[in-house]
């Protein structure tokens, strides 16, 4: 077994607050053994240019508090081809990287998986907001993307009680409904609509908006996730069918941004130490990830064939708070 010496950390896809404490934990962890620590910008795209520089104890000093990425992210058509891979192995090479940590999320793991095939050893961070990656109870980004919401659902719930409205908000999750669950409960929303689960629009938004109503509401909130889309459309037909004020919103990049929580931060350390820890152990094609509050690694393909969904629990909950 070659020994690893060289190891080289990037950040993948849309930018989740906590990826630079991963980036952070995963340099001074390596430098803490004795490891030479490289960093790539612009993510895969970074790795194919060879837009490639050896990081030390400074690189990543004052950027635990960062949102964003230090290391920035870009998508790559490129990478996505046979030959994009294989040259993204040859650079590899002409740096001596002798592993790579990948932070970000399915995609950018499939795209780290690709490289393992073709002999390059990975491991991989999960970082989202979404959340919606299988392997792992939370990713990076998570919980200060539902923080910023929440902010402006108070926001929001202020100037309807005001005009006595309802205000249709969507957020983002691509096709996970995890930031519109959990916000929608904390918020008080009287609707939350997951594209995980078919809804009936006047049986699960028009009904509890009217039950509210008649016992006395002034404001109203639904929740829509934007795997699910068409807030403007749903706000429309609220208001068509109600005769309530009804107003969109669409919170959009907003939630990927802003300082990081204490969650994210000390999540992105661990997450960042323990790949360290992964590959000076000889465990490679792996992805970090916490289950049950414990720190795992899961080999990647394993990883990648797991299936998540929202917890019943949480929608009954829902429905039953918004009584």
């Amino acid at each position: 077994m070659n020994p690893i010496k060289t190891v080289a950390v990037l950040t993948s896809g849309g930018d989740a607050p906590g990826m630079n404490a991963a980036v952070r934990a995963v340099v001074r962890t390596g430098i803490y053994n004795g490891l030479k620590m490289l960093g790539i910008n612009k993510g895969y795209e970074g790795l194919l240019n060879g837009d490639i520089e050896e990081m030390n104890l400074r690189s990543v000093g004052d950027i635990i508090q960062r949102g964003g990425t230090i290391l920035q992210t870009a998508r790559s058509n490129e990478f996505n081809t046979k030959a994009g891979l294989e040259k993204a192995v040859s650079m590899a090479k002409v740096f001596g990287i002798d592993a790579l940590v990948v932070i970000g999320g399915d995609g950018s793991f499939r795209g780290a998986k690709d490289l393992s095939e073709l002999g390059m050893n990975v491991i991989g961070i999960p970082g989202t907001i979404d959340n919606d990656i299988s392997c792992t109870d939370y990713t990076l980004g998570y919980d200060t993307a539902m923080n910023t919401v929440l902010d402006a659902i108070d926001k929001i719930r202020d100037t309807s009680y005001s005009h006595e409205r309802c205000s249709v908000l969507e957020v983002m999750g691509r096709k996970a409904g995890w930031i519109a669950i959990n916000c929608g409960i904390a918020g008080g929303a009287e609707a939350i609509i997951l594209p995980e689960k078919e809804f009936d629009i006047d049986k699960d938004i028009i009904m509890p908006i009217v039950e509210g109503r008649n016992r006395g509401k002034k404001h109203y909130l639904v929740i829509v996730a934007e795997g699910v889309g068409g807030a403007v459309e749903i706000a429309e037909y609220i208001e068509a069918k109600t005769e309530i004020t009804t107003r969109a919103t669409i919170l959009g990049y907003i939630q990927r941004g802003g300082t990081p929580t204490i969650t994210d931060r000390v999540m992105g350390s661990r997450f960042g130490a323990c790949a360290i820890k992964c590959l000076l152990e000889g465990r490679k094609n792996r992805i970090v990830a916490i289950r049950d509050n414990k720190l795992v690694d899961i080999d990647i393909i394993e990883a990648l064939s797991m299936k998540k969904t929202i917890d019943n629990e949480l929608i009954t909950l829902s429905k039953i708070l918004a009584l």
